[in-house]
Order: structure tokens, then sequence, then C-alpha cells
């Protein structure tokens, strides 16, 4: 694979960057749509993923800092590579940060909170989508070794020290792509979404389908993938994104109940929410 997508002179532009940026970039477009089907101000919805966006970046960001000041204080060039880091952790405090920041220009600008979710299902799922991709090109999230069977017909090889260095990515042992499983599995998951929109029977639903699928993803992508840093709990039965995943799941069931009399009327044309 690719770590580095461009060289320009001494700086490198790393591939996970540069395709997760053209996924939020394609999810911010779509959330624009997402945001008039569902009768939403395209204009709060914009601000509203800037500002989540931003907020993600900024934690995981302050988290490797924190987590390595004493290294960087000793070699403060390195603070050019954090870019190139991943990590499980680093994405769960990127997400509830966003979930914060999203929240509150939410609150500021009055929005509904579940026709918003609702708009930002199928672009979260894009991104998502192209995050994988991403990691597939720099070797981060890589998956166990595919073995002789099948799987090792379309099973990817790293080869470029960079992707050991920046990921801890296996160089030249075969191993299952399973960024591509999941990245497949969002983008299906994102159409669905965006189908659905229009003919969602009250507003959550379709913020409760993310969470659903994120969360049957996330766990079945998991058992591809390799364990290193990922955490273990009950006795190794479960890693720690296996984990959130079932509160994902339970999370997306909740809000996919009939809501009886608080169920929402939806202008069929257009998904308004009106009460």
């Amino acid at each position: 694979m690719h770590p580095v997508l461009l060289t320009l002179g001494s700086i490198l532009i790393p591939a996970y960057g540069a395709v997760a940026a053209l996924g939020v970039l394609l999810a911010l477009f779509l959330a624009q749509r997402t945001a008039r089907i569902a009768g939403l101000d395209r204009a709060h919805v914009w601000n509203l993923c800037v500002v989540a966006l931003f907020s993600a970046l900024l934690a995981s960001r302050l988290l490797l800092v924190a987590f390595n000041w004493t290294a960087l204080r000793l070699h403060p060039r390195w603070m050019l590579c954090l870019a190139m880091i991943h990590h499980p952790l680093l994405a769960a405090a990127g997400a509830l940060c966003a979930a914060l920041g999203a929240l509150a220009v939410g609150l500021w600008h009055r929005l509904p909170f579940r026709a918003t979710a609702d708009a930002l299902a199928a672009p979260l799922a894009l991104g998502l989508a192209f995050e994988q991709l991403g990691a597939l090109l720099a070797g981060a999230d890589y998956g166990t070794p595919a073995g002789s069977g099948m799987a090792a017909r379309w099973a990817v090889t790293y080869t470029q020290p960079l992707a050991a260095r920046w990921s801890g990515a296996p160089l030249g042992v075969p191993v299952h792509p399973v960024q591509v499983y999941a990245a497949l599995a969002y983008l299906t998951l994102a159409l669905l979404l965006l189908v659905l929109l229009p003919q969602r029977r009250q507003a959550g639903d379709m913020a409760g389908l993310m969470l659903l699928g994120t969360g049957i993803i996330t766990f079945l992508t998991e058992l591809w993938r390799d364990a290193e840093g990922r955490g273990s709990l009950l006795g190794g039965a479960l890693d720690a994104p296996q984990a959130a995943a079932v509160l994902l799941v339970l999370g997306g069931a909740l809000l996919l109940l009939e809501r009886g009399h608080s169920r929402a009327n939806l202008n069929g044309k257009n998904g308004a929410v009106h009460a």
C-alpha cells in the first residue's frame, strides 16, 4: 500500500489524511442535501458539521500531545508527525468531542435533535467509508493474517517501512483487507440511509439505523482486525471496539422504537418536521 500520497520536497502528504479529508468534504456537501430533505436550515447544519469536525481534530491532537509531551518537548519537529498516528482511543475521544460540539451548535441554533441526527446519518456513513479507505493505504487498523485459503486471493501485503512506523502494520505478511470490508459496508449503509430518508416514519429513524448499522459493521469487521492495541474485555471475548459496537446497537434500537403519541408529523415530500 501507499502511506505517503505525495512528496513535496521534505514535506510528506499522508494518504490517510488526504483520503479522509476527501471523505469529509463529500460528507459536508451531502449533508447540505440531506438537511434540505429533512427540512432543516442548511447553513445551520453546515456550521454544526464544521464545529464537530474541528472539535474532533483538536481533541485527538491534544490527546496525542498530552500522552507524548516528554518526547515532543525534546523533539519539537515530531509535532509534524502527529497526523500520521491512529489509535482507537483517539477515534473515541474525537467522536465524543465531535458529538459535544455538534450538540452545542444544535442547541444554539435550536435545531430539532432527532431530525438533525437523521440528516447527518448518511453523510457520517460516507465519511467513515473514506476514512477506512485511507486507513487501508496507510496500513492503519490492519487485518489478521489471511493464511493460505480463499482469503489469500484478495489479501494485501504491506511493504513500505512507513506503514510499520506510523501504524504498526506487519511488513511482508498477507493480511485481510478488513478496511475494504468496512468501507464497502459503510458505503452501502450511506446509500440505504439516503434512499430511506424521505420515507422515514418518524424523526430519529435514520439516526437509529445509522447507529444500528455502524454497531453491526464494527462488531463484525473486528473479527478480522489485528488485536494489537484494541483492548480486551470479558476474558478476551470482546475487544473495546466490539463493546462500543454493542452500545451502538442498543442506542440504535432505542431510537427506532415506536414513539406513539410523540411520533413526528413528517411531510411526505421533503421530510420536514412539524411537531
